[in-house]
């Protein structure tokens, strides 16, 4: 049924494709004859709306269900510990381990010896 409506799609578009051919085709005649333009034949602005209204429609039903707006319905199955679970902010490599009784600082002489044979290296 999907592909049925994607196919609705295509034929509206070239509907509306068709639309505006004629309006441009239209405002040449106009040229070509030196006459005024004051608007365009209610005929193409019938098929212009009437092409855009089929595209809506078929694009509704192949979208399919929308969710509720109201964050409330998302929600209520939540219970309020789970609400401020939020993984990404999770931080475990952060200053207070370093008021651990068990915490070891690092030997920052270690880094300096990495840091110059990199330089060396270069």
């Amino acid at each position: 049924m999907a592909l049925f409506n994607k196919l609705q799609i295509v034929l509206g578009f070239l509907s509306l494709l068709h639309a505006a051919y004629s309006a441009a085709q239209h405002r040449s005649y106009l040229r070509i004859t030196e006459q005024e333009f004051s608007q365009l034949p209610i005929d193409i602005i019938a098929q212009a709306i009437v092409s855009l209204l089929y595209i809506i429609y078929n694009i509704l039903q192949v979208v399919g269900d929308f969710k509720e707006i109201r964050a409330a319905v998302d929600l209520q199955a939540k219970s309020w510990e789970t609400l401020s679970n939020i993984p990404s902010f999770y931080t475990f490599n952060h200053r207070g381990k370093a008021l651990s009784p068990l915490y070891e600082p690092p030997n920052p002489e270690a880094y300096d010896r990495v840091y110059a044979s990199d330089q060396l290296l270069e």
